[in-house]
């Protein structure tokens, strides 16, 4: 009788130990899960702008022998826009046209320039421009390997390209074969809509389509280790000008280590310098 007293006395103060120690694991095993989940924030700090033309659809974006090229789209539903890649003239903002290519048939995507080469990828036609820096003359086409063709870069020895997709492809810079690919992931998970890209000391750095944020990817296995966000800027495009679309454009200058950023007719560019 006694022991079954005890016994009963037991069993409800063990249930409530139980559960509590199931908890506090529980709030581990959470804690843990946070933590894992969360990509720090990269720290910038402002530098300046730059006047931007809200007629530029920018598509993609790079520092080369000192000077910002652009290349910009053309949607059907924006009569104003080219597909074209040149110059941009800091004080106003206008690209100087380089070459155009026919928005009846092609619409401009990335770029990136190599060995004296440009290179352009376009929209949905499955085929790129290979041309020669110093006079923009046609040098060859060649057919790109994805459904879509979105950003460019390059890590000094082969092209980089985005399709959309969370696949970043490295192509061979001599015949744009393709030499591999890796998937982008987030804590585990695809990260899709990858758009322009910039290689920075041997991370790419991507802009997330739709979205006022870049993240810094690690090249040797796809993961992301870093975001960085943009909203203030993207908040301050929107503000001068309402026709401000999505952020676009990521372009590292090594020598000043600088780094200029822009959205889809956007009237600024911005200079930041990031924490890497």
């Amino acid at each position: 009788m006694f022991k079954n007293q005890m016994l009963r006395g037991l069993i409800p103060t063990l249930t409530i130990a139980l559960l509590i120690f199931s908890c506090n694991k529980k709030k581990d095993h959470s804690h843990k899960l946070d933590q894992e989940k969360t990509i720090p924030l990269i720290g910038f700090d402002y530098v300046g702008s730059y006047p931007h033309s809200t007629n530029s659809f920018t598509e993609g974006l790079l520092v080369h022998d000192g000077r910002l090229y652009e290349s910009t789209g053309s949607p059907e539903e924006l009569p104003q826009t080219r597909s074209q890649i040149g110059t941009v003239d800091l004080r106003t903002g206008n690209i100087k046209p380089k070459v155009e290519i026919d928005r009846n048939k092609y619409f401009g995507e990335g770029i990136v320039i190599l060995n004296e080469k440009v290179y352009q990828l376009t929209y949905k036609s499955k085929t790129g421009f290979i041309y020669d820096i110093n006079n923009f003359k046609k040098i060859a086409e060649f057919a790109i390997p994805s459904k879509e063709g979105w950003g460019m870069t390059t890590d000094g020895t082969n092209l980089i390209m985005s399709d959309g997709t969370n696949a970043l492809t490295y192509l061979n810079a001599e015949d744009c074969s393709v030499i591999k690919k890796i998937n982008v992931t987030e804590n585990g998970f695809a990260k899709d809509y990858l758009n322009e890209l910039e290689f920075i000391h041997g991370y790419i750095y991507a802009n997330v389509w739709m979205t006022n944020t870049i993240v810094k990817i690690d090249s040797t296995n796809g993961k992301v280790v870093g975001v960085l966000d943009l909203s203030l800027y993207a908040s301050d495009a929107k503000s001068i000008f309402n026709g401000s679309l999505e952020m676009n454009g990521i372009a590292y200058d090594s020598i000043r280590d600088r780094t200029y950023i822009t959205g889809k007719m956007w009237p600024k560019i911005y200079e930041i310098k990031i924490h890497h």
